[in-house]
């Protein structure tokens, strides 16, 4: 089942997710729809909240289903490392056909369940490290724009006052 993105405005995206506590079939299939909703919407990350689901889940594929072994899920993630720094463009499903440059840490290790509720540590460099980053924001009640100034920020805001006042967004 492909899931509608939720777009910034929406306050499930302004709060941070509850913890995952059953892992079940239930909870599969939740995460095979969020791949499929993810790849649906071209991205390459997806948080729980942004198909408005306030729970602690993220899946990445850096690969855009390129690799099938790219495909990750991260439940309940912690960032307990990160090094370097690297900025770049990035985008948000969320936020369509907005982009800007965030500065991030150039590799980022997490600790995360996975879809059996086992935790284990896994991390990556440039994009992942940038997706995981992103993704775990997500799960914190954080958005990209968050990590711009206050000036792009407040003009990004603007615009999509102006886009919802035309019923655009």
């Amino acid at each position: 089942m492909i899931y509608p993105i939720v777009k910034y405005g929406d306050p499930v995206l302004d709060k941070p997710a509850a913890a995952v506590t059953v892992f079940d079939a239930e909870l599969k299939k939740l995460i095979e729809d969020m791949f499929e909703s993810m790849y649906a919407a071209h991205g390459v990350g997806l948080a729980a909240p942004q198909i408005g689901i306030a729970k602690r889940i993220a899946v990445i594929d850096c690969s855009f289903k390129e690799d099938p072994t790219a495909r990750m899920v991260i439940i309940n993630p912690e960032i307990i490392n990160k090094e370097g720094r690297q900025t770049h463009s990035e985008g948000c499903l969320s936020l369509p056909d907005f982009r800007e440059n965030v500065t991030r840490a150039m590799k980022c290790t997490v600790r995360a369940q996975d879809v059996e509720g086992k935790w284990s540590e896994t991390g990556g460099e440039e994009l992942l490290a940038r997706a995981l980053q992103h993704e775990t924001d997500h799960l914190n009640g954080k958005l990209f724009i968050s990590h711009v100034s206050a000036l792009k920020r407040d003009l990004i805001k603007r615009k999509i006052r102006k886009l919802q006042k035309l019923g655009e967004w």
